[in-house]
């Protein structure tokens, strides 16, 4: 059978309206989807969405054709506010001047009531990294960021933190075997998810399509400032929501994302965005989806999919860990640091996205790391509005990748190790812990967005090579 042809003109036959572009949404999506099928079926096909659109609204593949039909989406170029939203920079001296007009240029979207950042900031694509963003009814792919779901997770074992030295030599293999990093590394046995059994990855074509490469990467880490890590957990909070005792405590932390899942989500979505909503050169990364479009909806979904995946690829590494180790945790603290959330701000449900900045509700958990030598800071939020609820992701860069390379050697990286008695697996020059600020300073500028509730000290690091 040879390849389907179809043109406007063929819509136009069957009754398809010339104004809007649903003629060109609807050849799109059936050259896409039903290019094997006979033209006369396509063309019933297209007539039974014509006649009964309502019906398709938020199917997977056709919804796109029924929502044009019924209320077609508004694609013209949108001007930047000549007034910013509200906002708050923290630790405003330490941070770039590239950033913080990142920032500038988001308060101006004409979906944006409220905004801050947070005192790792340093420039991104889009929102700055550790920026917070307030938006109306509107969700921006590049203000939740490339690596969808990006998160933290912290496992407790009640382990005498000696054999972290006694023992160094079996720490290390277990991260070795049982850890996964960069592009090409998977698990050679993929453990069972429920999360494979979501309907998202039947419904949204998009998302169907990454299916067998999120079942392959399940369990692994991705590469840059991604890790796992062996260290102390010092809980100094008696009071903590955990219910562990003062005390030190073998950690395991990890630190990725949504791996392929989550970045081909955001590389789709953010064309589409770019199309519906194009903004003026500076702006163009911060296109939104509207939330009340097949699109938008769709992103939505997708999002907290890559999210949720996120996580069970945390909770994957742990359980891997945690079987070699023979131990079941005493507790498991996690959060993500580069999503959008529905919340109320001043009285009114808007999305809030943090690009690489922390939940931090009041009473809520969550985990702040340093670098490769640094601590890492068990948190409990305040509830902080000026910051939209948020605190920094970790310290934040006071280099450029590209900057780190030309300025770090090895044997700076193997002195600073040496001096904090930390063993690295893999790892390159741009994340050597000299090309990040000092998390004290930076939690120094967070004290009132976040109480203390214990540290974690890395002693064995894992990252891509």
């Amino acid at each position: 059978m040879g390849k389907l042809k179809l043109r406007g003109k063929d819509l136009i036959n069957i009754g398809y309206p010339q104004k809007g572009k649903v003629i060109s949404i609807a050849i799109d999506v059936m050259l896409k989807y039903f290019k094997r099928d006979r033209k006369d079926k396509v063309l019933q096909r297209l007539k039974t969405i014509l006649k009964d659109p309502e019906k398709y609204v938020g199917d997977g593949i056709v919804g796109r054709i029924a929502e044009e039909l019924i209320t077609p989406v508004q694609v013209e170029a949108k001007q930047l506010e000549t007034k910013r939203a509200p906002f708050t920079i923290f630790g405003e001296n330490e941070i770039e001047n590239e950033a913080k007009h990142q920032l500038y240029t988001a308060l101006k979207l004409p979906i944006a009531k409220a905004g801050a950042l947070m005192p790792d900031g340093h420039a991104g694509y889009g929102l700055p990294i550790g920026g917070v963003l307030a938006a109306k009814e509107a969700v921006i792919p590049y203000g939740v960021g490339v690596d969808i779901g990006c998160r933290m997770c912290l496992s407790i074992y009640d382990t005498p933190v000696s054999y972290l030295d006694g023992h160094k030599d079996k720490y290390v293999k277990m991260l070795q075997e049982h850890t996964k990093f960069g592009g090409f590394e998977t698990h050679k046995r993929i453990n069972d998810h429920e999360i494979f059994e979501r309907s998202e990855f039947k419904e949204i074509p998009t998302v169907k399509k990454l299916f067998k490469k999120a079942y392959q990467q399940l369990g692994s880490s991705g590469g840059g400032n991604h890790f796992v890590e062996f260290g102390i957990v010092h809980v100094s909070d008696e009071h903590n929501e955990f219910n562990v005792p003062v005390g030190n405590y073998l950690g395991i932390l990890s630190h990725s994302g949504s791996r392929g899942l989550g970045a081909n989500i955001a590389k789709h979505y953010t064309k589409l965005a770019i199309k519906q909503t194009p903004l003026p050169g500076e702006a163009t990364n911060l296109a939104w989806l509207d939330l009340n479009t097949h699109d938008g909806q769709e992103y939505w979904l997708a999002m907290n999919l890559a999210g949720d995946y996120a996580s069970a690829c945390h909770h994957d590494i742990h359980k891997r860990l945690g079987k070699a180790l023979g131990l079941r945790p005493l507790a498991m603290v996690e959060n993500h640091h580069n999503f959008a959330w529905k919340e109320v701000v001043d009285g009114e449900e808007l999305i809030v996205h943090r690009k690489g900045a922390t939940p931090a509700q009041k009473g809520v958990l969550g985990i702040i790391p340093g670098s490769m030598t640094a601590p890492g800071f068990i948190v409990r939020g305040t509830g902080n509005k000026q910051s939209l609820q948020s605190a920094s992701h970790g310290a934040g860069r006071i280099l450029s990748r590209s900057k780190a390379k030309r300025t770090i050697t090895q044997s700076d990286i193997k002195k600073q190790l040496k001096d904090h008695g930390v063993t690295l697996i893999g790892g390159s020059i741009d994340e050597a812990p000299m090309a990040y600020k000092n998390i004290h300073q930076v939690m120094s500028h967070q004290t009132a967005l976040v109480e203390i509730v214990g540290t974690f000290t890395p002693k064995i690091v894992r990252m891509d090579r």
